[in-house]
């Protein structure tokens, strides 16, 4: 059986801001960017990549979501307790160096783990932790 991993979803309530994080500071394409105002689903990956995206919906948004389970996702949002994402890249440094004069906001700055990985961390402007390993 073979499986790959196609789109894995993050939430996002600014499409815009979630746009300037993914695809101008990351570099991402936008693969398709639906709806209007605040509920926009936008697909985005990484160039040269056309089977591995993200999407980036507005939470909660699923009508069967109840207004109890609404409100704690958006709670959880606001911590940054609800979405994550793990990255990879061969320039750690360079990366962590470009999202953080752009603003983003730093969790981790690039560090040796005990655990054998070089690493940092970043919040999306959702409130999402967007982890990066470097790849050697």
């Amino acid at each position: 059986m073979e499986i790959t991993i196609h789109t894995t979803a993050l939430p996002q309530d600014d499409p815009d801001a979630a746009l300037a994080f993914y695809r101008d500071g990351l570099g991402f394409e936008v693969r398709s960017d639906v709806g209007e105002g605040r509920m926009r689903w936008i697909t985005v990956g990484p160039v040269g990549q056309p089977g591995t995206s993200i999407l980036l919906a507005p939470p909660a948004a699923d009508p069967g979501i109840t207004k109890d389970e609404r409100r704690t996702i958006i709670e959880m949002m606001a911590k940054g307790t609800y979405g994550w994402i793990l990255l990879a890249t061969p320039d750690l440094d360079g990366t962590f160096k470009k999202l953080r004069a752009q603003g983003a906001e730093v969790v981790q700055e690039p560090t040796a783990q005990p655990y054998g990985v070089r690493d940092c961390a970043f919040r999306d402007p959702a409130g999402n932790l967007v982890r990066f390993q470097e790849v050697r």
